[in-house]
């Protein structure tokens, strides 16, 4: 994940099985206007989003587990639809769960499972842990890929300085 070129080159778009899961996700307006907030560092929502549900799909996938719960839920996780950075809201990280799970089940058909991974994805920071081994994966995937594109943020903030 530290080598995102992947993403940049679209190519969880050339997984025509991955593609199936989430493809009206993915075609959806609302979708694609989370390219207008930024999540980490330099990533939009929108790109985290895709980060966590390809690998979680891809997790998921190898161990035959329910990897379109995965690779949707992961999509939606942050489906919360405004700037955080500037909405002064000092506990976003606790309550964008539940926001995003009723703006996710508003535009979209999801089922329980999904919504539960979708409330839940911020455990341990919320309390209540996620009921499924999905749910644990979307938690991994998401801390993993925040500080992925945090790590980045930090490594050209390095490199400019050292350049400077």
């Amino acid at each position: 994940m530290q080598d995102t070129s992947w993403l940049e080159k679209e190519a969880y778009e050339w997984d025509d099985d991955y593609m199936e899961c989430v493809s009206d996700i993915m075609a959806a307006p609302v979708f694609q206007s989370m390219d207008r907030y930024i999540q980490h560092g330099n990533t939009t929502t929108k790109a985290h989003c895709i980060q966590v549900s390809y690998l979680s799909y891809r997790i998921c996938r190898r161990y035959s587990w329910d990897y379109m719960a995965a690779a949707r839920a992961g999509l939606l996780h942050d489906l919360f639809l405004y700037d955080w950075h500037t909405e002064k809201n000092h506990i976003h990280g606790f309550t964008h769960p539940r926001v995003a799970m009723e703006n996710a089940k508003k535009y979209f058909d999801i089922t329980p499972h999904e919504q539960n991974i979708i409330l839940r994805h911020m455990w341990p920071l919320t309390p209540v842990p996620p009921k499924s081994r999905e749910g644990i994966v979307i938690v991994y995937a998401d801390k993993f890929c925040g500080v992925s594109e945090m790590y980045g943020r930090v490594k050209q903030a390095v490199l400019r300085a050292v350049h400077a």
